[in-house]
């Protein structure tokens, strides 16, 4: 049964498949490689979590992600490329990433992880399909930049814990985290915010 909830889990895998694609394309890859760049940014986060919680790989047991995948992989593959510019790929793998936190964490809860561990795990959900992606792609990871990346998905994770811990009904929890994992992680990009990097200096060699 497709419930809302589903309609959401399968548009964070939509739009980081769109990523993967985009990434792949330009690069000049093949489709088959554009395929596979999205099928590893759209569940390489979730499979992961998966792993962690001992658990099957949400995307074995529903074909309807593998068809969002491939889908997706074909909108960008087939479509023109003016379409898809830089800012569209960093816009959908923000979409993406807060929706991934939120419901990795959602979903860490339902299995009995305490409050810490299941905000990493949504983290982890959020944030590891697209490093995938740019370690396949060889472009330095978004990572390594001092853009608010993993702070956006770590709100939109702790949201959602928040939310449900409270009693709000899981959909709404699920939206308003991702709503406030996306708002950071665009206002990040719009302003330019960044976090501080480590300056201080190194001691100096003995002579």
């Amino acid at each position: 049964m497709v419930t809302p909830v589903t309609v959401l889990e399968l548009a964070g895998v939509a739009v980081f498949a769109v990523s993967g694609a985009l990434a792949a394309t330009r690069l000049r890859q093949t489709f088959v490689t554009a395929c596979f760049f999205a099928l590893i940014t759209g569940v390489g986060g979730g499979s992961l979590r998966d792993l962690l919680l001992g658990v099957r790989a949400e995307w074995l047991e529903d074909r309807l992600v593998a068809l969002v995948i491939m889908m997706s992989a074909l909108a960008v593959w087939f479509t023109p490329g003016r379409w898809w510019r830089e800012k569209v790929l960093e816009w959908a793998d923000a979409a993406g990433l807060a929706a991934f936190a939120a419901l990795g964490t959602a979903k860490a809860v339902e299995y009995g992880v305490q409050p810490l561990p299941a905000i990493v795990l949504g983290v982890i959900s959020g944030c590891v399909g697209g490093i995938i992606r740019d370690v396949l792609a060889g472009v330095p990871s978004i990572l390594m930049r001092p853009e608010l990346y993993v702070t956006a998905a770590a709100l939109s994770a702790s949201v959602s814990l928040i939310a449900l811990e409270m009693g709000m009904q899981r959909l709404l929890a699920l939206l308003l985290a991702s709503a406030a994992g996306f708002g950071l992680r665009g206002a990040a990009m719009i302003w330019r915010i960044e976090l501080p990097a480590y300056a201080r200096d190194r001691p100096a060699k003995a002579e």
